[in-house]
């Protein structure tokens, strides 16, 4: 394939690491090995019964069957609009929602609605592998801002202030954080909110993990905790996660009026509405209760505890206990250049690669998310997977 029959920005897009380990370990324990995998970012919980039930009313309801207005059904966005309010305290018209075919839509919508090409976003580092992509597409350029482990993963005002230039558009804000599970507490995000409103720069907050937080740590909305940032804020959500609907399809962007009807007429021309089985079940879930988040939380609890304890005991391995999300986020530097099942990786890349073939054990090496030296392992898996797996990790590192 010539670089003339792909467009340059369409050629430049990075392939998604995280679902590229994930198919390649189910595909490998598709071919009868013993596969393992913690790349895996959604919950291996079902969805609720009772959004399933909606769905399959949805299914059997000839409104379904047509067109529905590009934004979400009015329904659904009063619910999200009532539902933001109730979880995170920020306040929203309905006319302020625009559901989206997923999260990733909604990043995509919101970055390519307010950049322009020679604009600067601040992303801070390590950060989710799809960002960049959209940002790129838009012709702005992603400013990587880096936090290693012992600051948290959680960058300073200082960093973020370092970084800005004449240039800087916009602020990727994520707390909880894919993939490292960190949290900012509420007087670092004020802090970070108050820069950005002096130096009137946009904040994207991506809040799809708001109720993944364990131990002391808490969620705070950033447009909440900062109401002097004006007009300035997008927050990205969905249902993927609170409730184990990966597969469904469901996200949405909240923002000012004029940047979520631009985005609205966007989204008309590429994919118009959501499905509406999809947005049926998703109204389901979010003016449902939070009973199964509730569930999942505590075993993820119960598993983040156990992912911590088990690699921060691997000799070479640094590992920050997660406070949210369902990942952890370890430094394995300690581990390259060492012999390992008769090689010597030298990146986290080769170490991941290594760790697949002689374990049978997926993980997402650190490069993915401009982390290098670094690993993501999701402890969205059974119990037992998870203490098989990084047993095996050990004794692998081990010789």
């Amino acid at each position: 394939m010539t670089s003339e029959r792909i467009s340059q920005r369409v050629g430049a897009i990075a392939p998604s690491a995280t679902l590229a380990v994930t198919s390649k370990a189910k595909a490998m324990k598709a071919a009868g090995e013993p596969v393992i995998g913690f790349g895996a970012g959604e919950p291996d919980f079902p969805t609720p019964d009772h959004v399933v039930e909606a769905a399959a009313a949805a299914c059997r309801d000839p409104r379904n069957h047509k067109y529905s207005p590009v934004a979400g059904l009015p329904e659904l966005r009063e619910a999200i609009a009532a539902k933001t309010a109730r979880d995170s305290g920020l306040q929203v018209d309905p006319a302020q929602v625009l559901v989206t075919n997923g999260g990733k839509h909604a990043v995509y919508n919101a970055l390519t609605t307010i950049l322009d090409p020679g604009d600067e976003v601040l992303l801070p580092a390590p950060y989710w592998t799809t960002y960049p992509e959209p940002i790129a597409l838009a012709g702005a350029t992603t400013v990587a801002v880096s936090a290693g482990a012992a600051a948290g993963y959680r960058v300073s005002v200082e960093q973020l202030e370092a970084a800005r230039t004449p240039a800087t558009k916009a602020l990727v804000f994520v707390s909880p954080s894919n993939p490292t599970g960190a949290v900012y507490p509420r007087d670092e995000i004020e802090a970070i909110g108050r820069w950005a409103a002096e130096h009137g720069i946009w904040v994207v907050c991506d809040e799809i993990y708001e109720h993944l937080v364990y131990g002391d740590a808490e969620h705070h909305s950033l447009p909440v905790v900062v109401p002097e940032l004006g007009d300035r804020w997008i927050v990205l959500n969905g249902v993927a996660k609170t409730y184990a609907m990966t597969g469904w399809r469901v996200g949405w962007m909240i923002g000012p009026p004029d940047v979520v009807a631009a985005a609205t007429n966007l989204q008309s021309h590429a994919t118009s509405n959501v499905a509406n089985v999809s947005q049926v079940a998703a109204l389901a879930a979010v003016s449902g209760p939070l009973d199964a988040v509730v569930a999942m939380r505590e075993a993820f609890d119960r598993r983040r505890r156990t992912m911590h304890a088990l690699l921060s005991g691997i000799e070479g391995v640094t590992c920050p206990e997660p406070q949210g999300a369902f990942y952890a986020f370890p430094d394995v530097s300690g581990l390259l250049g060492r012999e390992i099942a008769g090689r010597r990786p030298a990146t986290s890349l080769e170490l991941a690669e290594v760790i697949l073939e002689a374990a049978k054990v997926a993980i997402v090496p650190g490069e993915a998310f401009g982390a290098p030296g670094h690993a993501r392992l999701s402890f969205a898996l059974g119990d037992d997977d998870l203490a098989e797996g990084l047993g095996r990790i050990a004794d692998l590192v081990a010789g």
